[in-house]
């Protein structure tokens, strides 16, 4: 032998007489054997393999081996070849795998170290004498398996046999395996070639996977309503956005799905290596949030609105309200509105506000001009309707209210029976309905002409200014204290601001005299007007004493003509 093949062997060692097949795929570092175990013969290249230090049995086995047959794959000790393992398990299992492969280890070692003593003693004594006690005999294959602590994982690493032990063989892995009790999951295909793989000695398999438990999803809930009412703002495609659309109100048609249930899964049951069943726990159910006027589908499935309305939810459970109720104004806290029930505001719509709602419209207090207030059924307002041109009221019945409509423009009361019957119309230019008044001469105003707007605004000052001064007579009959100060400096501060808007008032109306001067004397057009109805244009006012057919009121020559 050259001195370049003999530096060869020694660092490399000698070449396997039985290369692996082509299609035979071993992961693992690269065939580096060294005469001494005094170092791992391969790096740790991820977490799934083991490390052994130089000092470890396994090591000292395996070089024992080695020099016993003279050529022997490097030991590959890697707990998932195929990277399927989930990595909490590798973290888990390494250190138990490591602690248990030391100990049976060394318990081989000792075993192995016995066995070469006793046949040397054996060797000794035949010399001197004839033993009628045969040789004792080497170590046979030995397949040790490595359980997981949640026994659905099992690996094995077979020790070789030592002297004239026997080798590893399909009968003796099936035989240690059913004393282990591994019976389930296990790699037949493994178990086959094992026997009379290159790599059979000190590698490690996974040689048998169990099948783990999984427990049932709990059922749960699919709102097609949120829970908690959130105000959202839309921004258009001029990145403008729309405050007075909030969408706050959720409305629901009778019928529709509020909310479905998603029913749990049951368990699916597990099977360990050690074919022991691995039990699983079943969802759990939730009830659906059945509130008032909601019902169950015919499934139980999904949960419906028994009216149509507004979906709100309790804490607890969906409920449909089929009348909405505002406590304040229709103002920028509310939004507009858009109901599929009625509705009831107990303060005013506010300038700039819609109300739309499929049943009828309650307002408590007034419809302010350039608002918007359409009932599929009666308007009742309690106060009174403001106009000035840009007011928008309709009612698919009737329009109740104290006083009607106050605009600066006409007002046409022709939608339905187009009937004003009752209380106050106060317009600049024109009215014009199908009937005005009743059979039973209720009494119905009529006022044609000037500002409505301002001058109603002007009353409603002089009323304000009216209680103030009498709030402040009563205070000022009171005994001095610090709170009659504070009381009677509050109404002083109100009574200014009154005034001023008061006087404010005063010049608009004079300065609009000339354009009152240029315009069109305001007039009435009815298909009938009933006795007791009441017009009155500018400062005259007549009395209607019988019915009229096809009316027309206005001014001629200073007087109310009626033809």
């Amino acid at each position: 032998m050259s001195l370049k093949e003999k530096l060869t062997s020694i660092l490399f060692g000698q070449k396997p007489e039985n290369p692996p097949e082509e299609g035979e795929q071993r992961p693992g570092p690269a065939q580096l054997e060294a005469e001494s175990p005094e170092s791992s013969p391969f790096p740790a290249q991820d977490p799934s393999i083991i490390k052994l230090p130089g000092e470890h049995p396994m090591l000292q086995l395996y070089g024992m081996r080695r020099r016993e047959v003279g050529h022997l794959p490097t030991p590959w000790l890697c707990m998932d070849e195929d990277g399927n393992l989930p990595p909490e398990l590798i973290r888990k299992e390494k250190s138990r795998l490591e602690g248990a492969l030391k100990n049976v280890s060394n318990f081989r070692l000792r075993a192995t170290k016995n066995g070469q003593k006793q046949r040397k003693k054996g060797k000794k004594d035949s010399e001197e004498e004839v033993r009628e006690e045969p040789m004792p005999q080497g170590l046979d294959a030995m397949p040790w398996f490595f359980i997981s602590s949640d026994k659905l994982y099992a690996w094995v690493l077979v020790f070789p046999p030592t002297e004239n032990g026997r080798e590893l063989t399909r009968d003796i892995l099936l035989r240690t395996m059913e004393e282990q009790g591994i019976a389930y999951g296990v790699d037949q295909r493994l178990v086959d070639r094992l026997s009379h793989d290159e790599h059979r000695y000190f590698s490690l398999f996974l040689i048998a996977q169990g099948k783990p438990a999984f427990d049932g999803k709990n059922g749960n809930i699919v709102d097609n309503f949120p829970r908690v009412v959130e105000r959202v703002l839309v921004v258009d495609e001029y990145d403008q956005v729309d405050y007075t659309a909030l969408n706050l109100i959720h409305n629901v048609k009778e019928g529709q799905e509020i909310c479905r249930l998603i029913r749990p899964t049951e368990g699916e049951p597990g099977r360990t290596v050690l074919d022991q069943e691995i039990p699983a726990k079943s969802g759990k159910s939730v009830p659906l949030p059945k509130g008032r006027n909601t019902e169950l589908s015919e499934d139980e499935d999904a949960l419906l609105a028994s009216v149509a309305g507004h979906v709100e939810f309790t804490g607890r459970s969906f409920q449909v309200k089929p009348v909405l109720d505002i406590d304040g104004d229709v103002d920028f806290s509310t939004g507009n509105i858009k109901f599929l029930g009625d509705v009831n505001i107990k303060g005013d719509v506010l300038t700039g506000f819609t109300v739309r709602a499929m049943g009828s419209i309650w307002v408590g207090g007034v419809i302010e001009a350039g608002s918007t207030v359409e009932a599929g059924g009666d308007l009742t307002v309690v106060k009174g309707i403001l106009g000035d041109g840009t007011t928008t009221v309709r009612a698919q019945r009737c329009i109740f209210s104290k006083y009607i409509v106050y605009c600066d423009g006409e007002v046409l009361v022709r939608s339905g029976r187009g009937t004003i019957m009752g209380g106050r119309v106060w317009a600049a230019q024109k009215v014009s309905a199908t009937a005005v008044g009743s059979k039973s001469e209720c009494r119905t105003g009529i006022t044609l002409g000037g500002l409505p707007c301002t001058n109603f605004e002007r009353e409603l000052v002089r009323r304000e200014l009216k209680e103030l001064e009498m709030e402040l007579e009563k205070l000022e009959c009171q005994l001095d204290s610090p709170v009659k100060a504070s009381l009677i400096s509050k109404v002083h501060v109100k009574l200014n601001a009154a005034e001023l808007r008061l006087q404010q008032l005063e010049e608009d109306l004079v300065d609009s005299q000339e354009e009152l001067e240029d315009r069109e004397e305001g007039r009435l057009e009815c298909s009938v007007a009933y006795a007791g109805t009441e017009i009155t244009i500018e400062d005259e006012t007549i009395r209607l004493r019988h019915e009229e057919r096809q009316c027309v009121a206005k001014m001629v020559c200073g007087e109310i003509m009626v033809m």
